[in-house]
């Protein structure tokens, strides 16, 4: 009898084993904020995101942007245009992307600084390096020492841009992008690239199909450029690690070398109602098919990460 026991738990197991495999491919799917207060996501996050007592980046920032490899006028254009919405150059239009960074600026900077003053992002200068002077493939630290070399200032912040040619360390097996920062110059950078090429489905979703799970219709790419567009969900998020946590010693949650910070710690949530490898409900234009959640200078449009608020515990979305 005990044994006519054991091989019957053996075969129930034997066939709840396809169900569990079922429901856990369907949650592995890649996860990466008018005028009007951002919407609060019910996103659970765990623990809470806390200030360290570290600087952050704050006043007049100037932002450096090196082009690694070929980038078309438009591609630069997409870029330069979200620098400027987010102080210089606000658009009329809403959600904008000047929201999103005002979010960020109320939740984070503000509350970090002594002065309470108001925080300028300001592009200081463009460094184009077409002729790939560190080669096709590049480590960690040579993105460093392309982010030194376009001479910042204290306070400032470098953009290292890799074309979808450039293979960089760790790209698409365990990172999309990346922030760092020499602390005893006191200025950050932030890296990512154009994943069209490499890994799509890792580094440019919710625009690609995702490299694993169910495949789902892609969203449509709101300026048209998967990998350029996917490149700025990544660039936005770290952007905002990089003013809000520059040096690791500021705004964090868990370990300093594996800390989720403003955005990273809603990865994959673009609008409300979002859940592991559904984006959310994110504004759909009408003419292009793109999907986006911002409208920034030039006309152009982006699908931004949303904005972990530590007073509200809780993810902010714009849409």
């Amino acid at each position: 009898m005990a044994s006519q026991s054991q091989s019957s738990k053996l075969v129930s197991w034997k066939m709840l084993m396809p169900m569990v495999a079922l429901i856990l491919l369907r949650l592995a799917r890649p996860t990466l904020c008018d005028r009007r207060d951002l919407e609060l996501d019910d996103t659970p996050v765990p623990e809470n995101l806390t200030y360290h007592g570290g600087p952050v980046l704050h006043g007049d920032i100037p932002v450096y942007i090196v082009w690694y490899g070929a980038f078309t006028p438009e591609q630069k254009a997409i870029v330069v245009d979200f620098v400027e919405s987010l102080t210089s150059k606000p658009a009329a239009m809403t959600p904008s992307v000047s929201l999103w960074w005002t979010t960020l600026y109320k939740a984070y900077m503000s509350n970090a600084t002594a002065d309470g003053g108001d925080t300028r992002v300001l592009l200081d200068s463009e460094v184009a390096d077409d002729k790939y002077s560190l080669g096709k493939t590049l480590t960690l630290a040579q993105v460093s020492q392309l982010a030194a070399g376009a001479r910042p200032k204290k306070g400032g912040l470098v953009l290292v841009l890799t074309d979808a040619d450039v293979v960089v360390e760790g790209f698409c097996s365990i990172r999309c992008g990346q922030h760092g920062a020499d602390a005893r110059a006191g200025w950050a950078y932030a890296w990512t690239g154009d994943a069209a090429a490499q890994c799509p489905g890792q580094c440019a979703w919710p625009f690609a199909k995702p490299s694993y799970g169910p495949q789902d219709k892609p969203l449509g790419a709101p300026n048209g450029d998967v990998g350029v567009d996917g490149l700025m969900v990544t660039l936005a998020s770290m952007f905002a690690g990089a003013v809000t946590n520059p040096f690791r010693d500021a705004f964090y949650q868990g370990e300093k070398d594996a800390a989720l910070e403003a955005c990273t710690a809603c990865a994959g949530v673009f609008g409300s109602g979002s859940f592991p490898g559904y984006a959310g409900n994110v504004l759909v234009d009408k003419d292009s098919g793109g999907s986006y959640n911002a409208v920034g200078a030039g006309g152009h449009k982006y699908l931004l990460p949303a904005i972990y608020d530590p007073a509200k515990a809780g993810c902010s979305t714009s849409v």
